[in-house]
């Protein structure tokens, strides 16, 4: 499509110009064009310094994402990545404009446009509906701790991300990115593909540029899969690194909460937003260091240097394009100065049976409680009441079954025998007898692999089509993961996940970014027809 050089302006733009006449040298376009972008692949640190230099305002740029989102994703390609739009947003960035004018910055994240998936709770008016009709209206008003931490750090949040519906932990052959609420996302390289789950939303609005960032949840690869199938960058931080209150669960023991981001140093500027209270994992393991706010300092070129490196086999061998990305990986990690050892497994067989157990266990009890907190406004008051939603509901059940949520409500209370065993297990089997076990033997610094295949089509019918992934030895451990785009299938991208032991994020930031930087893979997408 050619594109014009001359944009029609909004109103609200051009009343922008009048107000700040003396200070604004470059209007801001309203979006006409999807394939146009003022602020297309930009940062926190470029657009910090428009904001320092007067370049635009932070209401002009939250108006034009806000103008992308009504151009691209409700319309044009129609990626259905946002649920709902902040009605607060430009009041909210209004203020932020006077706080700048007055010499005041909140933080690293001021002015900053920002997504939440939609099972994170936030003090605006949004729904909070982990996609699912029975929340479709339920606004708590009440900041998570992850909302609060981006608030206070001067955040926009400017809307709420479609995602699988409960997390994609509902019934067999699901499809992700399919939700009651918000019906189906569509990956922006090819509108036909997956954009795999469950923050498929928010991996889709980042690759998009719908906002600078997003914040995702998971419990196992669902914010490595949606990053590395949307061709952008995704931290799954040790569990207890980043606080989870005010996030609708699946299990306390796995959930974790982390950003979505198109380079590792925004993701990295945004776990040190968060990660300012460390809790506890659910074994009562506290963090060493309970005071490092700033992770930038660990984004080094070299940071590839000396580190010895496990190569994760057990995904390889599934799809030869993937394994050729892989080994040319290798090669630019080799060329860097890492030392690269084969390794052909991560965690004791079994753990992923126990791992369900405690998922299932927590389940209900976790959902019980957040329907609890909803007090006497809760459209449900318990996983019971939820299955007859669904049931009764004409178009809940229509792609998939409710299967986790049955089986989590025949569970025993948190008391039992059984789920401290398959807890005990768990952690056993992906700590002791897994990551820490390989890793000491081998004396590795991390361990990396592919963190899945290319997009598959979506298929309502048949659900997903997950070839191969890396995601489940640190989810089960509790341990980080960082996926960074590894180069491309046709058009399809494709992530490299970098993991590691518990806290050991500076250094997989050190190894992310060096290769980041060194390969540069990150492109934007083009929004191609169905294939």
């Amino acid at each position: 499509m050619k594109k014009s050089s001359i944009y029609p302006l909004t109103l609200f733009t051009v009343f922008c110009l009048i107000q700040q006449s003396c200070t604004q040298r470059n209007p801001v376009p309203a979006i006409t064009n999807y394939d146009y972008f003022p602020f297309a692949e930009i940062d926190i640190a470029t657009l910090q310094n428009h904001y320092n230099n007067r370049t635009y305002t932070i209401t002009q740029v939250v108006q034009t994402y806000l103008n992308r989102i009504e151009a691209i994703d409700k319309n044009g390609p129609s990626l259905n990545s946002i649920i709902s739009v902040n009605p607060d947003a430009l009041t909210i960035a209004a203020e932020l404009d006077r706080e700048l004018r007055d010499g005041k910055k909140r933080g690293p994240l001021h002015g900053i446009p920002v997504l939440l998936k939609d099972n994170i709770e936030s003090l605006d008016p949004m729904p909070t509906t982990a996609g699912s009709r029975a929340l479709a209206n339920s606004i708590t008003r009440r900041d998570s701790y992850v909302a609060q931490r981006l608030r206070e750090a001067g955040a926009v949040i400017i809307g709420k991300t479609n995602l699988s519906e409960w997390a994609n932990f509902r019934g067999d052959l699901s499809t992700s990115g399919w939700s009651g609420v918000g019906a189906l996302t569509r990956n922006p390289y090819i509108l036909s593909r997956n954009p795999c789950g469950s923050s498929s939303g928010s991996g889709v609005a980042v690759s998009a540029n719908l906002a600078v960032l997003a914040i995702g949840t998971e419990t196992n690869g669902s914010i490595v899969c949606p990053s590395h199938a949307n061709g952008i960058v995704g931290i799954k931080p040790t569990l207890g690194l980043v606080g989870t209150r005010g996030i609708i669960p699946i299990a306390f023991s796995l959930d974790v909460v982390g950003p979505m981001a198109r380079s590792v140093r925004d993701a990295a500027i945004v776990l040190g937003t968060l990660a300012i209270v460390k809790e506890p994992d659910s074994l009562g393991v506290l963090p060493p260091d309970s005071g490092l706010k700033d992770y930038t300092a660990f984004l080094k070129t070299d940071g590839l240097r000396g580190k010895r490196i496990g190569l994760f086999t057990g995904p390889m061998g599934q799809n030869y394009k993937v394994d050729s990305l892989m080994m040319q990986a290798v090669r630019t990690m080799k060329s860097m100065g890492a030392t690269i050892i084969e390794i052909n497994r991560v965690m004791s067989s079994n753990t992923g049976k126990h791992a369900l157990e405690v998922m299932l266990f927590e389940y209900k009890a976790g959902l019980n409680n957040y329907f609890r907190s909803l007090g006497e406004a809760a459209p449900v008051k318990n996983i019971a009441e939820l299955i007859a939603f669904n049931k009764e509901d004409s178009s809940c059940l229509q792609y998939f079954n409710q299967i986790y949520l049955e089986k989590a409500l025949e569970k025993a209370d948190l008391g039992s025998k059984e789920y401290l065993d398959a807890l005990t297990a768990m952690r056993k089997g992906a700590r002791d007898q897994g990551i820490d076990m390989v890793m000491s033997q081998y004396r590795l610094h991390a361990i990396i692999a592919p963190t899945g295949s290319p997009a598959w089509k979506t298929d309502l019918i048949n659900g997903d089509s997950f070839q191969l992934g890396s995601s489940s030895a640190p989810a089960y451990a509790g341990y980080p993961n960082i996926t960074v785009p590894m180069g491309f299938v046709e058009d399809l991208p494709v992530g490299i996940s970098i993991f590691g032991r518990a806290w050991s994020e500076p250094v997989l930031l050190e190894i992310a970014y060096s290769y980041e930087q060194a390969t540069k893979h990150r492109r934007a997408p083009k929004f191609l027809p169905a294939d």
